[in-house]
């Protein structure tokens, strides 16, 4: 077998110690690069220190592979502890080469208080071009391949953190990522950090500046591929007022009796200069939900509690039948069953956008907060990152884009939301972006709430998997639909 160079991020930690010893044992390993700040001393020949300011960045990226003399390259993405399976990397380079791929991955074990669980991850695809694709710890790179897209593409970007991003999107065109559905190693749970203990980690994803560097590579990535969208939209036309009020807020539900009167008063709260209701759509609820929407809509007549004859709708579903039905304002806006707006203003606030006549949709910002509406970490949720110039393009990299969501009805009767529970929101997103200005609001205007009740709380591993592949194929179509655009152009 041909012979492989690892790259490994140094640790203090004795799992480092653990993880390296299998490289330096195996006969299938000839280079071992340990990442780190200049104070690691090799303890085998194999390794050879490597100073670096962060081991992804562009800098330390780009000299790796300057380095590298091996066909194949493994890079470790962490420090924690991996075991590696029988002949895990053999199979790693065997897979590399018969599918002619720019680099392999596979499914794996993490090992949590003495039990192993099965970890598996999603196979690529055109749209995971988000930054938090799993691969899990080890990717096995061709070496040719990566030299060949560096040679067309252009070297890693002078980044500090985001050049392992910009290596993986590079080595995507033209060239296979190939999913091992086999789990190759283990991945063991570590123990937190205790005093004196150093290593290279992961930087805080809410880090302003880390988001601009991802922001960059992604559209450069998109620029590649003829995917990128120039500034220039659609214009949204003034149309005869046909709808009984200015605003609905729209809130599907199924079975949230304990919040579900919470969300509604936050409506009937809010002061605004025109007319306005709330469209609960019950997709059936058999918790006491329908009751008490009953009792609400009894005493108020701007609440219209809608059952749907169908059996079969997700929230996607319910927004439609909320949209279509004779009572949709002129715009609508989302309100989930358990989060709250932030004062009574909200309304106004966002409707004061859409009266700029420029938007077919507009984005709030949030605050977390727990079931009694205590702000929780991370606090207000913004993303400032969206502009004018950027902000359609850059939404392919995340994996949401705030909340509350507004949206003008009669663009929205045109594209409608897929029937799915997730992801719904995000598909409508991309899809208007792609001809419409979006509006932002970059106050917190929405608490949205995290408690044990949520339908995002406490998900599996298989849960995790389904969601994050519904959204890359979501990413998927928008890419090739943005492809097709640019080239009738």
């Amino acid at each position: 077998m041909s012979s492989v160079a690892v790259a490994i991020p140094f640790s203090t930690r004795p799992s480092f110690d653990a993880t390296l010893d299998q490289f330096v044992r195996s006969s299938s390993v000839t280079t071992i690069f340990v990442l780190n700040d200049g104070t690691y001393r090799p303890s085998s020949p194999k390794c050879k220190s490597l100073k670096v300011d962060s081991p992804f960045s562009g800098s330390a990226i780009n000299k790796l592979f300057t380095s590298v003399r091996e066909k194949w390259f493994l890079f470790v993405t962490a420090s924690f502890h991996v075991e590696l399976g029988p002949r895990a990397l053999e199979r790693m380079v065997v897979c590399t080469e018969e599918t002619s791929s720019g680099f392999v991955y596979s499914d794996y074990f993490e090992s949590r208080d003495g039990a192993r669980i099965e970890h598996p991850v999603l196979d690529y695809q055109v749209g995971s071009i988000r930054d938090g694709f799993d691969f899990g710890p080890l990717m096995l790179f061709s070496v040719t391949a990566v030299r060949a897209a560096l040679k067309k593409h252009g070297p890693v970007a002078r980044v500090a953190h985001a050049g392992l991003y910009d290596l993986r999107l590079k080595a995507s065109i033209g060239h296979r990522l190939f999913h091992i559905r086999e789990y190759l190693y283990t991945k063991v749970e570590p123990a937190p950090l205790s005093s004196g203990e150093k290593q290279f980690d992961y930087v805080d994803p809410r880090n302003k500046a880390v988001q601009k560097e991802l922001e960059l590579v992604a559209l450069n990535h998109l620029k590649h591929i003829g995917a990128y969208l120039r500034p220039g939209f659609k214009r949204v036309g003034n149309r005869p007022s046909k709808y009984p009020v200015e605003a609905s807020v729209i809130i599907p539900v199924r079975n949230r009796a304990s919040t579900i009167a919470d969300a509604v008063k936050s409506v009937m709260n809010q002061l605004t200069d025109f007319s306005f209701n709330v469209i609960v759509v019950d997709n059936h609820s058999t918790d006491g939900t329908t009751v008490i929407l009953r009792n609400l809509a009894a005493k108020n007549p701007l609440l219209k509690h809608i059952v749907p004859e169908r059996m079969d709708l997700a929230i996607g579903g319910c927004w439609n039948e909320a949209i279509l039905s004779s009572h949709s304002g002129r715009y609508v806006v989302q309100l989930d069953s358990d989060d709250v707006y932030a004062g009574q203003e909200t309304l106004q606030k966002i409707v004061n956008v859409f009266r700029e006549g420029k938007y077919a949709m507009v984005i709030g910002s949030y605050k977390l907060v727990n079931f009694n509406l205590e702000e929780i970490p991370p606090g207000v949720i913004d993303h400032k990152e969206w502009t004018p110039a950027h902000g359609r393009n850059n939404a392919l990299r995340i994996n949401g884009l705030g909340a509350p969501r507004a949206f003008d009805t009669e663009i929205l009767r045109e594209v409608l939301f897929p029937n799915v529970s997730y992801g719904e929101d995000y598909a409508v997103a991309l899809r208007l972006s792609r001809e419409y200005q979006i509006g932002r609001i970059y106050e917190p205007v929405y608490l949205c709430r995290r408690w044990e009740g949520n339908t995002d709380a406490s998900l599996s591993i298989d849960e995790v998997n389904r969601n994050d592949a519904y959204k890359d194929m979501v990413r998927t179509t928008e890419i090739l639909a943005r492809q097709k655009l640019n080239r009738s152009r």
